[in-house]
C-alpha cells in the first residue's frame, strides 16, 4: 500500500485547502448559520474540485474532505461527491452519466443519500410497509423496471435542504434516484448545522441505479469518505487545542507544559491518526479495485468511537472556553458528535463488521 498523494491528488488538496482557509472562516460560519455557504460552493465548483474527483478517486476525495473538516465548512461536498459523483459515474447508465454528471460537476445539481443510520432508509419493492430506523417508506413498481413511485417519511437526511437529488434504497438493497422537487422537505436542526431536512415522498418518481453491487460500494464510499471528514475535523480541533494550550498560561507557565494536557495531546493525536490511515486504507483498496467493505466499516467505527473521543478532549482541553457556544471550537465537537450519529454509533458498526467477517470466512 503506498498512499502518497498523485501529482494530480496534491494539486487538487492544495487548492481545497487555500479556498477552504480564505473563504471558511469563522465569522463566515457564525453568519452562515443552519445553511450552506453558497459563495464557498461556486468556488469550489468554479475550481473544478468537485468534477476531479471522477479523476483523482475517492481517495483524493478523502483528501480534499480532511481540508473541509479542519475548518467544518458549511458545503455539501462530501454528499454530493459519493451519492452523486461517483455514484453516477461508477453505476449510472450512459444515459445517465451524459445527463447527471455535468450539473454535478459544476454544482448547480447537488445529490445527497439516504442509505443507512440514524437518516437511512429502506423502500420497500413489494409496496408493503417496513420500519426502517423509524422511517416508514413504500414503492409501487414492478420488479426489474427501470422507474416507480415512492412513499414515506425520513427523518432526517443531510444537506437535504441543498440537494436536489436524493439516493434512497429498497428492500432488495437496489438504489434510487429521486428529485428533490418531487418531494417534500420540511427543515430540520440536527447537533451539526448540516442543512439537513425531513424528506415526505408521496409517490414520487424514481429511477434505477446501478445493478445488485450499487448499494454496498456507494455504501462502502460513503463511510469512507465521511471518515475522511471525520480525521479533519479531529485534526482542526486537535490544532486549535495545541495553539490554546500554547498560548494559554497557569501560574506562569503553558498549559501545555503540564504532563496531564500532553498526554490527553497525545492520546487525541494517536486515535486522529488512526481515523485518518484507515480512511485512507479503505479509499486506497477500492481505487484499486480491491475488496474493502471491511475497511470501510474499521474506518466507520474509528471515526465513531475516536471521533468522539478527540472532540471532548479537545474541548476540555479548552478548560472553560470549550462550553463558549460561539468558541470556533465548539463547531467541531458539534461536528464530530454529528458524524458519530450519521456513521452509525461504534457498537452497531462493530456487529455489522462481525457479521460481514463470519460470512467471508464461511464462504
Amino acid at each position: 500500500m503506498d498512499f502518497t498523494p498523485t501529482e494530480e491528488q496534491a494539486a487538487a488538496r492544495g487548492l481545497a485547502g487555500e479556498i477552504f482557509a480564505d473563504l471558511a472562516t469563522p465569522e463566515r460560519l457564525a453568519a452562515a448559520g443552519t445553511g450552506s455557504d453558497a459563495e464557498l460552493w461556486s468556488s469550489l465548483c468554479a475550481a473544478g474540485l468537485p468534477g476531479a474527483v471522477e479523476d483523482i478517486g475517492l481517495l483524493g476525495l478523502v483528501l480534499l474532505l480532511e481540508e473541509q473538516g479542519r475548518v467544518t465548512a458549511q458545503v455539501p461536498f462530501a454528499a454530493s461527491c459519493v451519492y452523486g459523483l461517483l455514484a453516477v459515474a461508477v453505476h449510472g447508465t450512459s444515459e445517465q452519466r451524459e445527463r447527471l454528471l455535468p450539473a454535478l460537476r459544476r454544482g448547480s445539481a447537488v445529490a445527497t443519500g439516504a442509505l443507512r443510520g440514524r437518516g437511512g432508509v429502506e423502500v420497500s419493492m413489494d409496496a408493503a410497509e417496513v420500519s426502517m430506523d423509524a422511517a416508514e417508506v413504500s414503492m409501487d413498481a414492478a420488479e426489474g423496471t427501470p422507474d416507480g413511485l415512492l412513499s414515506g417519511t425520513v427523518p432526517w437526511v443531510p444537506w437535504l435542504r441543498d440537494a436536489t437529488h436524493v439516493l434512497v434504497a429498497a428492500g432488495d438493497r437496489s438504489l434510487w434516484l429521486v428529485r428533490v422537487a418531487d418531494a417534500r422537505v420540511e427543515p430540520v436542526e440536527l447537533t451539526a448545522p448540516w442543512a439537513a431536512g425531513r424528506l415526505v415522498l408521496d409517490r414520487a418518481p424514481g429511477e434505477r441505479l446501478g445493478g445488485p453491487a450499487a448499494y454496498e460500494d456507494v455504501r462502502a464510499g460513503a463511510r469512507t469518505a465521511f471518515a475522511g471528514l471525520q480525521a479533519g475535523v479531529c485534526a482542526g480541533a486537535l490544532a486549535r487545542a495545541v495553539a490554546h494550550t500554547n498560548e494559554r498560561e497557569q501560574f506562569g507557565r503553558p498549559l501545555a507544559a503540564k504532563q496531564g494536557v500532553q498526554l490527553r495531546a497525545a492520546d487525541a493525536h494517536m486515535d486522529t491518526e488512526a481515523i485518518r490511515v484507515t480512511a485512507y486504507e479503505a479509499a486506497w483498496r477500492r481505487d484499486a479495485d480491491l475488496p474493502y467493505a471491511t475497511h470501510a466499516l474499521t474506518a466507520a467505527w474509528w471515526a465513531s468511537e475516536a471521533g468522539t473521543r478527540v472532540v471532548h478532549a479537545v474541548q476540555h482541553l479548552h478548560g472553560g472556553m470549550g462550553a463558549d457556544l460561539d468558541h470556533p471550537v465548539h463547531r467541531h465537537f458539534l461536528w464530530g458528535r454529528q458524524l458519530d450519529a450519521y456513521l452509525g454509533c461504534g457498537s452497531e458498526v462493530l456487529e455489522e463488521l462481525g457479521e460481514l467477517i463470519a460470512r467471508e470466512r464461511s464462504t
